[in-house]
């Protein structure tokens, strides 16, 4: 125990990931060199993944996602939009496209979520963390992870830009950090 609270390493769920969550991740992953507009509009920014019913499969979370396209038309802020897609009260998977600048470049990374707040239900908790790995292995190559325990960590942007490059980075999604 640490700080009152019992830590435990969970061992694997056995939780597996379907294709479709597989395919999600390689589309926001591979960037076309010179994408049509229709493909740049249908690019996802940010997307949830949750358990199936049964809590043996990660799953795309059906709606929970923002399209590079709907960003400046119907989501302002896709930061802020994406921190309200998260359930108050459940755990969650997510991968979200950051855009942002360091001092000398434009770049855009994925970052790997782990939603897991304070308020939600232990059972919940237990196997999402112990599924976690189970996800991440089907991620090759993402260089940024986070794990989130309530909104005061991630509402404020700057938390993210802290993980993407520190004080090096100036603007995320446009905005001054």
């Amino acid at each position: 125990m640490m700080n009152g609270r019992l830590f435990f390493f969970p061992k694997a769920s056995g939780v597996t990931v379907t294709d479709e969550v597989i395919t999600v991740f390689n589309e926001m992953k591979v960037r076309k060199a010179q994408p049509n507009e229709d493909e740049k509009k249908k690019r996802k920014k940010a997307v949830l993944f949750c358990l199936s019913e049964d809590k043996k499969h990660i799953i795309l979370e059906e709606g929970q996602e923002i399209l590079t396209g709907d960003v400046g038309t119907t989501v302002e802020d896709p930061y802020l939009h994406f921190v309200k897609m998260l359930p108050p009260n459940d755990c969650r998977y997510a991968l979200y496209d950051a855009t942002y600048e360091t001092k000398e470049t434009k770049k855009e990374d994925l970052v790997f979520i782990f939603w897991a707040p304070e308020s939600a239900p232990l059972k919940s908790k237990m196997i999402y963390a112990s599924s976690k790995d189970a996800i991440k292995k089907k991620f090759p190559g993402i260089k940024h992870e986070w794990q989130v325990n309530g909104l005061e960590d991630i509402k404020d942007r700057r938390t993210l830009a802290e993980k993407l490059g520190g004080s090096s980075v100036v603007t995320l999604e446009g905005g001054p950090v």
